[in-house]
């Protein structure tokens, strides 16, 4: 059933209007393996508005991943321009990227990446380890992010004794601790199962709807739909990349799925 709320088409409205906060300018990148030249990339240019949920699809090899790598300045393009919020982060130093990355961008991935023997709380704090971030408002951050993702009453709770729905949450939480400008999520549904999948996709919404730019890998189409616009790659180029006329609400959705006791 597609839905659109129109709290969620008031957030499309904005970012339609909105100034790039991503920019990519013909970029490729090139990987060297053996003798053999792989052409990840080949020439991508995109930009993408503050407040935008876009969905990145593609084949495996398509180019997606590496795409997600440059965005995330995790890596760095062979030739082109990556700006960030204005910022050309191409030729930056590894210490500007990795404040960069600090500071403007959350990261959630398939696997959850927990500490084991760390409560859902301290693995919230951790990327504020980093930052000049006092002990008491490193705890305010943490427990106002779990209460976003709806665990503030599992805070002291070790990932043993989390389901893999609540671990994930904990992890998003974790990438909105330093308050991100951009959250990258690449498979984020991938270990989950279909409710729960929803649940996150409704967090995403809900933090999309408050102005959170959020950049979403998947390769599940029915993920993909809760996102606000799509970008297709294949070989290494973008061979689509179109708005969603009318994404599904995971909110509504969740009213016609079983619910499931953690």
């Amino acid at each position: 059933m597609a839905v659109e709320s129109s709290v969620e088409s008031q957030a499309a409205e904005i970012a339609s209007s909105a100034p790039s906060l991503i920019e990519v300018r013909d970029v490729k990148k090139d990987y060297e393996l053996g003798e053999t030249r792989v052409h990840a990339l080949r020439g991508v240019s995109v930009a993408i508005s503050q407040g935008e949920f876009v969905a990145i699809m593609g084949a495996s090899g398509s180019g997606k991943s590496t795409f997600m790598n440059i965005l995330g300045c995790l890596d760095r393009p062979t030739s082109g321009k990556y700006l960030l919020d204005g910022v050309d982060v191409s030729e930056l130093s590894k210490k500007e990227l990795a404040r960069i990355r600090n500071q403007k961008i959350g990261f959630v991935f398939q696997g959850f990446n927990l500490l084991a023997r760390t409560t859902a709380l301290e693995n919230t704090e951790l990327p504020m380890l980093y930052s000049r971030v006092s002990k008491a408002e490193r705890e305010k951050r943490a427990r106002e992010a779990l209460a976003l993702v709806g665990l503030d009453e599992r805070e002291d709770h070790f990932p043993s004794q989390l389901s893999g729905g609540q671990q994930q949450r904990v992890a998003i939480a974790r990438a909105l601790a330093n308050r991100p400008s951009l959250l990258l999520a690449d498979e984020p549904t991938g270990n989950l199962d279909s409710r729960t999948s929803v649940e996150v996709m409704e967090i995403f919404q809900n933090l999309n709807a408050q102005g959170l730019t959020i950049v979403l890998v998947t390769h599940e189409p029915d993920i993909a739909q809760f996102a606000k616009r799509e970008i297709f790659f294949r070989d290494g180029q973008i061979k689509r990349d179109q708005k969603i006329a009318r994404s599904q609400s995971a909110s509504e959705v969740l009213k016609t799925l079983p619910v499931i006791e953690e």
